[in-house]
């Protein structure tokens, strides 16, 4: 028995017709677009991985810039 996937049952449950034509192996009229929005995806997941890295830095340097103010406070 075959295991079906998550994105295959929403597919599926989408668009029945379109299910069936990818199980057939027919390729979607519209690849273009479709390959511009796994660009525009992985862009954007970059994006935010990137400002991530961006917050965790500006912290450490907050905590250490509030380590060296406590230090020239108490010596």
């Amino acid at each position: 028995m075959r295991k079906i996937s998550a994105s295959e049952l929403g597919s599926f449950l989408y668009c029945q017709r379109s299910w069936w034509y990818a199980r057939q192996g027919e390729k979607s009229e519209n690849q273009p677009e479709m390959d511009l929005g796994s660009q525009v995806h992985y862009s954007h997941t970059r994006g935010v991985k990137h400002s991530s890295l961006l917050r965790w830095l500006a912290l450490a340097l907050l905590f250490t810039g509030v380590v060296l103010l406590i230090w020239s406070l108490f010596s």
